[in-house]
């Protein structure tokens, strides 16, 4: 019961994930590596057993050192493409991820101890919508700065060129 949700299906990968949208002083909370040139969501895999809301709260916790509460789904995400650790390198992964709005406390201050897959060093980093950095999921740059109370859906495949 806590093994990842993430299997292989015929050549390829299904990855189920949660991710966090952890906002302050209109600033995103996102993770980057010393491996990758872009930065991704706070969040990971769920495991077998848990709810995505249960693993969003342990996700969280494990990448900030914060227990935080669940505000509410903001984004379904099914994306397409190829993976780029020494894992699943050049693999096509089908990944779906539920985006939430984490409720984030006045005195929030996240610690990061974590590490990728491959055994990366992880870290935290407060990044601006207008900031020119390349963040995952691309969405969240237009669709946090007017956030609506609604479920959005979102779909990319990169085997469509």
């Amino acid at each position: 019961m806590n093994k990842d949700m993430c299997v292989p299906c015929d050549d390829g990968i299904l990855n189920i994930r949660v991710g966090a949208i952890i906002m302050k002083d209109g600033k995103i909370l996102m993770v980057g590596n010393e491996r990758d040139n872009y930065l991704y969501s706070v969040g990971g895999r769920i495991k077998f057993g848990e709810t995505a809301e249960e693993a969003i709260v342990r996700e969280v916790f494990e990448e900030t050192g914060v227990k935080m509460e669940v505000g509410r789904l903001g984004f379904v995400h099914e994306n397409y493409f190829y993976g780029d650790s020494p894992l699943n390198l050049g693999k096509l992964i089908y990944e779906v991820c539920f985006y939430f709005y984490m409720k984030t406390p006045d005195a929030f201050a996240p610690l990061s101890h974590s590490f990728t897959e491959g055994n990366t060093r992880e870290f935290l980093k407060w990044v601006s919508l207008n900031e020119d950095v390349k963040i995952y999921p691309e969405f969240f740059r237009t669709e946090l700065k007017n956030p609506t109370d609604t479920v959005k859906h979102f779909v990319n495949d990169e085997r469509i060129r």
